[in-house]
C-alpha cells in the first residue's frame, strides 16, 4: 500500500477530532488588532512555530511519536505526564484534552492499532492529542519524523484557515502565505529534530496571555 495515503489521512482536516475548533490564541490577536494584515498574520505565525513550536510542541510530540513506535511505554506515559503539566490555560488543556479524547474513540474502533498500544490507551483517562496523535502514525505504520511533519502541517493549514475567517483574507492570499511560511516549517521540523531533550522549553508569555484573555472574549468563533 501507497504510504503516503496513511500519511495523508493523518494530517487531512477531515480527521475527526475537532482541530477547526481551535484558534490557539490567534482569534483573540485579530480580535484586539495585534494581526490585522497577511504582514502582521506571517509574523504571529512565524514566532509560534519558531519559538514555540520548534522548542518544546514540536519536540516533545516527536518524543511522544519515537516512544510508541519503540513500544518505550515507560517512555511514553514521563512524555504524557510532561504534556499535561505544559498546558499552561484552561483553554489549552481543554483543547488537548477533548482532542486527544476524539482521537482515542477513533483509534479504539480501528483495526490496525494493535494490542499493546490498545491497552496503553485505554490505562489513560484523559489522553491527550500528543499521545493520540504518536498511537495513531504506530496504527498507521507511520515514522515519527513523518508524524511531526503531518502535525506541523495541520497544525498550519489549521491557522491559516482561522485568518481565512476572522480576516478580510482571501484563498489566494492564504496560499501566497504558505509559500512563505513553508520554508520555516521545514526549520521548525528540523530545529525540533536537532533540540536536546534537557532544552525542552518555551515561554510563550504572549499566547498564553492571548489565550487568557480569549476565554473573556465577547464573540467568538473557536473554542481557543
Amino acid at each position: 500500500m501507497n504510504p503516503a495515503w496513511a500519511l495523508l489521512r493523518l494530517a487531512s482536516p477531515q480527521l475527526p477530532i475537532g482541530g477547526y475548533s481551535y484558534s490557539q490564541g490567534l482569534e483573540m490577536a485579530v480580535d484586539n488588532g495585534r494581526v490585522n494584515d497577511p504582514d502582521s498574520a506571517r509574523r504571529w505565525i512565524s514566532d509560534q512555530l519558531l519559538l514555540n513550536l520548534a522548542r518544546f510542541e514540536a519536540p516533545l510530540l516527536l518524543a511522544h511519536c519515537v516512544a510508541a513506535s519503540e513500544e518505550n511505554w515507560d517512555e511514553l506515559l514521563q512524555r504524557c505526564e510532561e504534556h499535561r503539566a505544559s498546558r499552561e490555560t484552561r483553554e489549552l488543556h481543554q483543547e488537548s484534552r477533548q482532542m486527544g479524547y476524539s482521537l482515542q474513540q477513533l483509534l479504539n474502533g480501528l483495526p490496525e492499532l494493535d494490542a499493546p498500544a490498545r491497552a496503553f490507551l485505554e490505562q489513560r483517562s484523559e489522553p491527550h492529542l500528543a499521545l493520540g496523535w504518536a498511537l495513531a502514525a504506530r496504527a498507521w505504520q507511520i515514522s515519527p519524523q513523518d508524524a511531526l511533519a503531518a502535525w506541523l502541517w495541520s497544525w498550519l493549514e489549521n491557522q491559516l484557515a482561522v485568518l481565512m475567517k476572522t480576516l478580510p483574507l482571501g484563498q489566494q492570499a492564504a496560499q501566497r502565505l504558505t509559500s512563505e511560511l513553508l520554508p520555516l516549517l521545514q526549520q521548525a521540523q528540523q530545529n525540533a529534530t536537532r533540540i536536546d531533550p534537557d532544552h525542552y522549553g518555551s515561554a510563550a508569555f504572549g499566547l498564553s496571555l492571548a489565550c487568557m484573555a480569549h476565554e473573556r472574549q465577547y464573540s467568538r468563533l473557536f473554542r481557543s
